[in-house]
């Protein structure tokens, strides 16, 4: 198998493109969302409590309590947005984007329990309709004034989610809206109790509960495709390759992997470029790949590029025998001229397909017969020795 070793191979910073300023500016964008949100919460819930026990309205005071579930998971948005901004560090090398996805997770798992309990309570209400009690008329108004806010937070908080490319504000957002769903649910039975139709109330909730656990169940399924590494779509994939590809110097691609963190796209790609460049340019090719993909897929935000002289996905066999390292063909070398040739000035060694290419610089004070000696003694060798496809003799004519 090819080795992978540390060249040459290009891993620039990770937040090489990406100011401080945006991390900063998308944390106070999400943070900002999470105190509105908590705001809200925590007004909607006194109130609730307040004419839910004035309007002997049960259903109202345990709505109040599902708005207070929302305050527990508004305070870890929060925390979690504040946190994921640190930039990387020793212990966290590729940032702490991870801890949104995992926060995501966890309100998608909350929002599929809340679901599952509409269900539950629905099913219960059905069977035991006649014992609703009858309600005051300020419990209806106060259910759709909360119907009303948290469709409002809702809205502001998905826009902001969307604008910011935070998912757990998103997966927030839906959790409002399950609040809303609640609200719906309560005004419904609310509704239906002063007008005679008592079983609205369970069956709202049944068709609310069954939205909010498929959306539940969404947000949270997408959380952990991004924890086991999921790769992006086969459509991003090919304009991503198209990208690569197109790069000045880049003459194939292969090996090229992306995964997810949160907002941004982390990608890994062997790049195939000419065997006899210098190892510089391919360096400097590898920047520009780098920059390009930055530069056209701004979600991109590390790049890791490994430079190869050869497409190696048809080379992983284990060779014949051990190809000879650096110090041996300098040995052989040193062999190959004699002890009165000078050294060469520069000894350049190409690994291609398991074998070798060699090329000598020689000083331009040889004469003709030194030449033919050499490559006399070349031509024996590269018989006898079948690792070595080529050794080149280059004569230096101009400093």
């Amino acid at each position: 198998m090819k080795p992978h070793g540390p060249a040459p191979h290009t891993q620039l910073p990770p937040m090489r493109h990406q100011p401080p300023a945006a991390d900063q500016a998308r944390s106070r964008g999400i943070r900002r969302a999470t105190l509105i949100a908590i705001v809200t919460n925590a007004s909607l819930a006194i109130s609730q409590v307040v004419v839910g026990l004035f309007a002997n309205a049960f259903s109202l005071v345990a709505d109040a309590a599902h708005t207070l579930s929302d305050l527990v998971t508004d305070l870890m948005v929060l925390i979690a947005g504040q946190q994921s901004a640190h930039p990387a560090d020793l212990d966290h090398p590729y940032g702490h984007g991870r801890i949104e996805t995992v926060t995501t997770m966890v309100l998608g798992v909350v929002l599929a329990t809340v679901g599952i309990g509409f269900l539950w309570s629905s099913g219960l209400r059905l069977q035991d309709i006649e014992a609703l009690p009858a309600l005051h008329p300020a419990a209806l108004l106060m259910a759709l004034l909360t119907l009303a806010a948290k469709e409002g937070l809702f809205r502001y908080t998905l826009a902001a989610g969307r604008r910011l490319k935070a998912p757990m504000l998103e997966a927030n957002a839906w959790h409002a809206r399950s609040d809303a769903a609640s609200s719906l649910v309560v005004a419904a039975g609310i509704g239906g109790s002063l007008a005679g139709y008592p079983f609205l109330e369970p069956l709202a909730a049944a068709v609310v509960g069954f939205l909010i656990l498929h959306m539940g169940i969404r947000l949270a399924l997408k959380a952990v495709r991004e924890l086991i590494d999921t790769g992006l779509p086969a459509e991003e994939l090919a304009r991503l390759r198209r990208t690569i590809e197109d790069t000045p110097g880049v003459i194939g691609l292969h090996d090229m992997r992306t995964r997810r963190m949160a907002d941004r796209v982390l990608c890994d790609a062997h790049v195939q470029v000419s065997p006899h460049i210098t190892v510089s340019e391919g360096h400097r090719i590898s920047d520009a790949v780098y920059f390009r993909v930055r530069d056209a897929h701004p979600e991109v935000r590390d790049v890791l590029v490994h430079i190869d002289p050869e497409d190696d996905t048809d080379l992983q066999v284990v060779p014949a025998g051990p190809v000879p390292e650096r110090a041996e063909v300098l040995a052989d070398v040193r062999l190959l001229l004699g002890p009165d040739v000078p050294q060469p000035k520069r000894v350049q060694i190409h690994y291609l397909g398991q074998r070798l290419e060699v090329e000598l610089f020689l000083p331009p004070a040889l004469d003709q017969g030194q030449v033919t000696a050499i490559r006399n003694r070349v031509d024996a060798w590269l018989e006898e020795h079948p690792h070595y496809r080529a050794i080149r003799l280059l004569q230096e004519i101009a400093p």
